[in-house]
């Protein structure tokens, strides 16, 4: 894998693990942007949410499923935020498809 999180998938890089299983791993972000800030990707190698094949959408849901989870466990359940960016024009940085769960204070209002 190439990426930094294709690395950190791999074990080559530490990282805190909240969540793992065959085919997600969820991390804590090492520059949090909120009190509670995980970063919840697929292991499989998809660059972006453009990227996605019809075989791999099954992954968004249990992303999803796993967010709902986090979210109770860290007691953000009713108010958290779970957003992708796309492609380095919305500032996706790694270009590994990833979410990012957000939590722990007021998110504001986005529109």
């Amino acid at each position: 894998m190439s990426t930094i999180f294709g690395r950190i998938i791999e074990g080559k890089l530490p990282c805190k693990k909240v969540f793992e299983n065959e085919r997600i791993l969820a991390i804590e972000d090492i520059h949090p942007a909120a009190p509670v800030h995980i970063l919840i990707m697929p292991k499989k190698e998809i660059r972006d949410l453009q990227s996605l094949k019809g075989d791999d959408l099954h992954l968004i849901g249990e992303i999803v499923a796993v967010a709902q989870k986090l979210a109770v466990q860290l007691g953000i359940e009713d108010g958290y935020r779970l957003l992708t960016n796309n492609g380095p024009g919305a500032g996706q940085s790694v270009l590994h498809l990833h979410f990012h769960l957000l939590g722990g204070r007021s998110m504001g209002n986005l529109g």
